[in-house]
């Protein structure tokens, strides 16, 4: 069975790490099992990297450079084009070309900072999907 290949919005990655119960976490443990094709860009990297290390999170600094380096490491990196399709929110743009570019899976909390897309999922409807 081929492993399924999905970009994570910073919000999905930062819920699995302060909340190790939850699908997102469980979504994490698919990467670092295996199960699952992490899709990053450099954009995305720096964006994980910017929000991890915010203080208020709390998020500690060892745990923050385990996870960029296990993506770094194990994800595939892409080089989308930027493209032309609507967003609702410009920022989210670089999760969204590379999911589209990769023909990945887009997995967010904030749905509605994206087009309406077959490819696009909430954690929860990622992991339903994956049973």
């Amino acid at each position: 069975m081929k492993k399924p290949r999905a970009v994570l919005d910073t919000n999905v990655l930062v819920s699995a790490l302060l909340s190790p119960s939850g699908n997102p976490a469980r979504i994490y443990r698919m990467f670092l099992t295996g199960m699952l094709v992490l899709i990053f860009s450099e954009e995305i990297l720096a964006e994980y990297h910017e929000v991890l290390y915010r203080p208020r999170l709390c998020i500690p600094a060892d745990d923050a450079g385990e996870v960029l380096d296990a993506i770094r490491r194990c994800g595939e990196q892409v080089e989308p084009e930027i493209g032309t399709d609507y967003m609702p929110d410009e920022d989210d743009r670089k999760f969204y070309d590379a999911a589209k570019y990769a023909g990945a899976y887009l997995v967010t909390g904030n749905t509605r900072h994206y087009p309406k897309e077959p490819f696009i999922f909430t954690p929860t409807e990622f992991i339903d999907m994956q049973k």
